[in-house]
């Protein structure tokens, strides 16, 4: 019985990373599965979270004076310093003008990808099989396991990414200007070399990075997991000279791993928003560098009218 009660004790720690189907066709497709659930529980804590920070973050009657500018409830308060600091401190120095524009969509990335993280440390799966042996026995699941550990899941957030940055550019420098970027300023004997590898690094190289990033990261923490509390499981029944070190030493590391685990949730969003903004920002190399050369041309005709 103690083995099932282990949250990660399983003949290979993989078995706890993979998605679980929940649901079958009887031709063999998945209708349903944990990381499916997953997304759709995150989605309903998102719609239902935002509702809820935003009526805290609103200004409130005119009869409470100058309170009714301040946000009320600690959990508002941190949702608004995160985004602040998000959009100040991050974002604006890079995008400036589009800052409110894309902030929205930004916003939203990190938030999906963050509670998406957040989810997949809580033990949803082995409260599932716990309860309901049936679903162990077939490793079956509608609840549970990382979504951003899904590569299918990362791939289609870069797919999103890669819709968000190429339109971003398209919208700022236009067809012309777009397709002028893809040349890197490069003379154009060389634009048959440079024009494809930039046209790949717009449109696979850079998606792909952020998906294969994301997927990597996730799925590495979550074995490493499973591999500690594992130990805890499979000695079990060696004596207590073997389980009770062996059992401790997987405890207080697995502990550890969690910590790490939950930084890594907040750490592995921000970087796939920023990457995301990185990209928005490169597309107006060619437009800041032509701004930078008529003035400074500019400043060179004021320098001989003196």
């Amino acid at each position: 019985m103690f083995e099932h009660l282990m949250t990660l004790a399983a003949a290979s720690p993989a078995d706890h990373v993979y998605n679980h189907v929940g649901v079958r066709s009887a031709d063999g497709w998945w209708l349903w599965s944990g990381n499916q659930g997953n997304l759709v529980l995150s989605a309903i804590i998102l719609i239902l979270g935002g509702l809820y920070v935003a009526s805290r973050v609103k200004t409130g009657p005119e009869s409470d004076g100058n309170e009714r500018f301040i946000t009320r409830g600690k959990f508002a308060q941190l949702v608004e310093v995160i985004c602040v600091y998000l959009r100040e401190e991050v974002v604006r120095p890079l995008l400036g003008d589009r800052t409110d524009k894309l902030m929205p969509m930004l916003w939203s990335i990190f938030f999906f990808i963050l509670v998406n993280n957040l989810l997949g440390l809580l033990p949803l799966l082995d409260i599932q099989h716990l309860l309901f042996p049936n679903l162990r026995d077939n490793h079956a699941a509608f609840v549970g396991g990382t979504a951003t550990q899904n590569i299918w899941v990362t791939g289609a957030l870069a797919l999103i990414a890669a819709i968000l940055f190429n339109g971003a550019a398209l919208a700022r420098l236009g067809p012309g200007g777009y397709l002028k970027h893809l040349t890197a300023d490069a003379p154009w004997f060389v634009w048959p070399l440079i024009v494809p590898i930039e046209f790949l690094g717009q449109i696979f190289i850079k998606p792909v990075a952020l998906a294969v990033r994301l997927f990597a990261n996730m799925t590495a923490g979550h074995i490493l997991l499973a591999t500690l509390f594992m130990f805890a499981g499979v000695v079990w029944d060696k004596g207590i000279l073997i389980q009770a070190p062996v059992t401790l030493v997987s405890i207080v590391g697995g502990m550890a791993v969690m910590i790490l685990e939950l930084f890594v949730a907040f750490l592995q969003a921000f970087v796939f928003m920023f990457l995301t903004t990185v990209f928005i920002s490169l597309m107006d190399h060619h437009e800041e560098h032509d701004h930078e050369h008529g003035h400074d041309h500019a400043h060179g005709h004021e320098h001989a009218h003196a």
